[in-house]
């Protein structure tokens, strides 16, 4: 369990890491004449490749409070429940509804706005890392 929890979290941190450094700031590279169809194929491609380790992350990150292993302590097992709960709460709070008006066209300030929001993504995943080491 342990194992698949950490494997989820490091693919996520090396998803996200590149998503904020070279995906999201090459966004206003695209242009405005076909930004609006390239950010709704973002959207639902990248459902794909983020999709399932998502789950596996918030899944293993329960099960490790539920039938927490011998050796490992319950407040890391909880911190790490908490900042995975905080990436998701973020995810559908902060950058979705971004993404969602990007989808419509480009925006500089919504552009800006998903960069920025989009670090509490990129710093929290550490945890995996952190917490559980």
């Amino acid at each position: 369990m342990l194992l698949a929890h950490l494997a989820a979290t490091l693919f996520m941190v090396s998803v996200v890491w590149f998503v904020q450094v070279i995906h999201y700031p090459l966004f206003e590279k695209v242009g405005t004449e076909r930004f609006a169809l390239y950010s709704k194929s973002h959207s639902r491609l990248t459902c794909y490749v983020v999709g399932p380790p998502m789950l596996a992350e918030a899944g293993t990150a329960l099960l490790l409070v539920l039938h927490r292993p011998g050796g490992v302590p319950l407040t890391a097992v909880l911190v790490g429940l908490v900042l995975v709960a905080l990436i998701w709460t973020s995810t559908i709070l902060l950058q979705v509804p971004r993404h969602t008006t990007l989808g419509s066209g480009f925006d500089e300030g919504d552009h800006k706005g998903l960069v920025l929001s989009n670090w509490v993504r990129t710093v929290t995943p550490a945890r995996g890392e952190l917490i559980l080491s």
